[in-house]
């Protein structure tokens, strides 16, 4: 199976070849381009803005080419992006919201087509707190990518929703798309209302672990409608998005998060996609010089997710 990593810490965009031949030297065949780098949420929440989607279509190919080339040339496929997120602020202005939904959505589509790359993964509206449930807030999502979705049959991009958690007083509760069967559910009416695959599933294993899924049982649930992974670790209680196999829930070293459900799950279904790694944080916890140490053990993790698959 195919390994990958996102490129946030390790991709420069003055010199895009470099970090992807670090990529490929150190194991990984392909990777998560973090769209979401260039718009970051934490600006977002706090409803600041840049000007990196203003850039024309036109433009923004002339600034991606040499990405594009410089994974090519290494022979690393960008099978997944993030889009910027979130993609609606609540208590944002109409302003805003309309930028995030005409401009930067549109534009990320269009980015996701020029790079090759078949999925990009979107977070759903969290809403339910202001809109009294969770159908209501589906709806608004739902809204979003009945928007996107004409566009992502002609691109031939398949969106992906994945599991969140959300915060509410000094918990962390479910968020959108935590329900397999829901998601079941609302992703083969999409598909079979355009007639396409243009909605698909991505699981986080760090936020399942916050929030307590069944591994096993959500993956095996979603079955085909699971497109892409974020694979990443925590200790319950903070979205770490650490190394798998860090975090202990004892001195026995019981591992915080189900990797066996994890692995169960992905063999129950046959996944046959690839292994990707949301890791970017464990690159600044190390020191610099270690960075390429860092990204072999991530991708001999890989490989041993793909041996026990096999």
């Amino acid at each position: 199976m195919d390994i990958g990593v996102q490129t946030k810490n390790v991709i420069n965009d003055k010199n895009p070849l470099e970090g992807f031949k670090l990529l490929r030297r150190t194991g990984f065949t392909c990777c998560d381009f973090s769209l979401n780098a260039y718009l970051l949420n934490s600006s977002l929440y706090n409803f600041e803005t840049n000007d990196f989607f203003e850039k024309s279509e036109t433009e923004l190919e002339t600034f991606f080419t040499p990405h594009k080339e410089a994974a090519k040339a290494t022979g690393i496929t960008i099978n997944q992006m993030h889009m910027p997120y979130p993609n609606y602020v609540p208590n944002g202005s109409d302003e805003l919201n309309s930028y995030l939904k005409n401009i930067v959505a549109l534009k990320s589509m269009k980015i996701c087509a020029f790079m090759d790359c078949q999925y990009i993964v979107i977070h759903g509206f969290k809403l339910a707190h202001y809109l009294g449930s969770e159908e209501a807030e589906w709806q608004q999502t739902l809204a979003f990518i009945e928007f996107l979705a004409p566009l992502a049959k002609e691109l031939g991009i398949t969106i992906c929703i994945e599991n969140l958690y959300t915060g509410l007083g000094n918990h962390i509760v479910e968020g959108p798309c935590c329900d397999a069967k829901k998601a079941v559910t609302r992703i083969d009416a999409v598909n079979q209302k355009y007639g396409a695959e243009v909605l698909g599933f991505c699981f986080d294993t760090g936020h399942a672990n916050l929030v307590g899924i069944d591994f096993e049982k959500f993956i095996t649930v979603l079955s085909s409608r699971l497109k892409v992974l974020h694979i990443h670790d925590n200790d319950g209680i903070g979205d770490l998005h650490q190394i798998p196999f860090t975090f202990a829930r004892s001195r026995e070293n019981t591992s915080s998060t189900d990797w066996e459900g994890f692995i169960k799950g992905l063999k129950k279904i046959r996944f046959n996609g690839v292994l990707s790694f949301e890791t970017a944080p464990v690159l600044t916890a190390f020191p610099d010089a270690m960075k390429a140490d860092v990204l072999r053990f991530i991708a001999n993790i890989g490989r041993y997710f793909t041996g026990a698959l096999s």
